[in-house]
């Protein structure tokens, strides 16, 4: 950072989508081995700058954008990502760029394989070189290692829980040897608190060795932790742009939303009915890569909302994805003394259960479809709701009530859009999640199994969705199964918590004790 030409320079820069201007005059400087720490709502314009700055091909089919950037003092202008990379600017995107059919090693060496020289290659030219397997994997062994992970390289990415797959995103990127610049965007939103503890202290080794790195997170303590200087976006616009040691974490929430945020904490009650054989899970074992559960037992009260946290990879996501049919399991489930048929996701919805998925890309959401029918589509399918007979015989969308009740969770939920009809791939990350939890609020479940349901959103909208699922079980009754990595979002909402190791559970405390406990739980002591 003692450069005085920055090693990254925007400046002016402007963005439309469709008649919207999405990003005003934003000037934006990035010196050598400078964390800075971008932050804002979702739609403030922060993966919209980052879009523009990777030549991401979303920007070019919308118009372009105005405005110049330099690199090493010289003004650049990339048309597509391979442009940015040639150039060491290399992107870990809040969505994943994997390809699931690959495994760890071959998505991250992709267009930079490895092969092997032979005398063939001499005769017959470079078309003849094979692949260096070996080479490429005891190379993925060490970036993995470095991470504080430990993933197969032969694993397949279709194989493996979120937060593997944000490792391996991550690995690909600090893997490339003329690395400039380093764009994170929202990298810790699928990990742990311990895990991303590892992957910050990584972030802050490449640093040192004069890497620029551009960090996007709604984690603001991490923020704060990390980075030497702030830049908060709010509706388009630059507003702050000031050195971490002089800002703290309510004066960031209030730059970015506008006015103060409140602490984030809620009152627990003891509200709920301990009838131990409303639901108990039974010896579940559950067949999900990187996130088994092996012979599980737990007891759910009525009315409670039970938390589940745990290291990545020791199976607290496969519960909820084992007995919502996504994954095969066995074992038994019973909810009010009747047995819940298995490996059938149907069948789960139609006992009353409902899921929020930790891939919403993935499982969660119609992505090509409106807002409009990714919630009503579950409503339909699962209790013949949202739909008009016509002619006595034939039955079809009510698109009235469809954008009756899609409006209605647009304003509960505060979802940034044009309207019912706007595509759900058109949104940003936080709103996307903001659908997929509107999709299961209006099914009325008695049981909702909630995956990192605040994932990559803002801490306003975190505490929106929180206050929601809060409310849906002290007025509506609901039960609510909760998986997290954030021990803290846990431990503000949830009256108890399981904490789960090596696929069981290791222990079950009150949501009010001691953060030791729980981090000794995690350890398996």
């Amino acid at each position: 950072m003692t450069n005085e030409k920055p090693l990254l320079s925007m400046k002016g820069i402007q963005k439309d989508f469709l008649g919207n201007r999405v990003l005003e005059d934003i000037n934006l400087d990035l010196a050598q081995g400078e964390i800075l720490g971008l932050v804002g709502e979702n739609g403030a314009g922060k993966t919209t700058l980052m879009n523009i700055l990777f030549g991401m091909p979303v920007i070019q089919q919308t118009g372009g954008y105005k405005g110049t950037i330099a690199l090493d003092g010289e003004e650049v202008r990339f048309s597509n990502p391979n442009a940015a990379l040639m150039a060491g600017i290399g992107m870990v995107h809040q969505e994943f760029f994997l390809i699931p059919d690959f495994s760890a090693t071959e998505n991250i060496f992709l267009n930079r394989e490895v092969t092997r020289y032979s005398l063939l290659v001499e005769i017959f030219g470079d078309r003849l070189r094979t692949l260096d397997k070996a080479a490429m994997n005891e190379r993925v062994v060490q970036v993995i290692k470095e991470l504080g992970v430990n993933i197969n390289p032969d694993t397949l990415v279709s194989e493996m829980p979120v937060s593997y797959k944000q490792f391996t995103e991550i690995a690909r990127e600090i893997d490339r040897a003329k690395i400039k610049i380093l764009v994170v965007d929202e990298p810790t939103a699928v990990l742990t608190e311990t895990e991303a503890e590892a992957l910050l202290a990584v972030l802050k080794r490449l640093a040192a060795k004069g890497v620029g790195i551009i960090f996007i997170s709604h984690r603001l303590h991490e923020i704060l932790n990390i980075c030497d200087r702030i830049v908060v976006l709010r509706d388009g616009k630059l507003i702050k742009d000031i050195s971490s040691g002089q800002s703290d974490v309510k004066s960031i929430a209030s730059w970015m939303v506008g006015h103060e945020i409140g602490d984030f904490a809620f009152h627990h009650t003891e509200n709920h009915r301990k009838t131990e054989n409303f639901l108990s899970i039974d010896h579940l074992k559950v067949l999900m890569p990187g996130e088994a559960v092996k012979d599980l037992c737990l007891q759910v009260h009525e009315g409670e909302i039970l938390g589940i946290g745990g290291l990545a990879g020791q199976g607290k996501l496969g519960i909820a994805n084992g007995i919502m049919g996504l994954f095969p399991a066995e074992g038994s489930v019973t909810l009010k003394g009747k047995s819940l048929k298995l490996n059938s996701p149907l069948d789960a919805f139609r006992a009353g259960m409902a899921f929020i998925s930790e891939d919403r890309r993935g499982i969660g959401l119609l992505l090509t479809q409106s807002i409009g029918l990714n919630i009503a589509f579950p409503l339909m399918q699962v209790k013949g709701g949202l739909l008009k007979k016509i002619a006595g015989l034939f039955t079809w969308e009510d698109k009235k009530k469809i954008r009756e009740i899609t409006s209605s969770y647009i304003e509960r939920l505060d979802i940034k859009c044009t309207g019912p009809d706007q595509s759900v791939m058109e949104l940003s990350g936080g709103n996307q999640q903001k659908v997929c939890v509107a999709k299961v609020l209006a099914l009325s479940p008695q049981i909702l199994f909630a995956s990192e349901p605040t994932r990559g959103i803002d801490i306003g909208a975190k505490h929106l969705v929180l206050s929601v699922l809060r409310e849906i079980n002290e007025k509506e009754g609901t039960t609510i199964i909760m998986t997290s990595s954030e021990l803290g979002e846990l431990r503000s909402i949830c009256d108890r918590i399981a904490i789960v190791n090596e696929g069981k559970i290791a222990g079950i405390l009150p949501a009010e004790a001691p953060v030791e406990d729980f981090g000794l739980l995690m350890l398996g002591e």
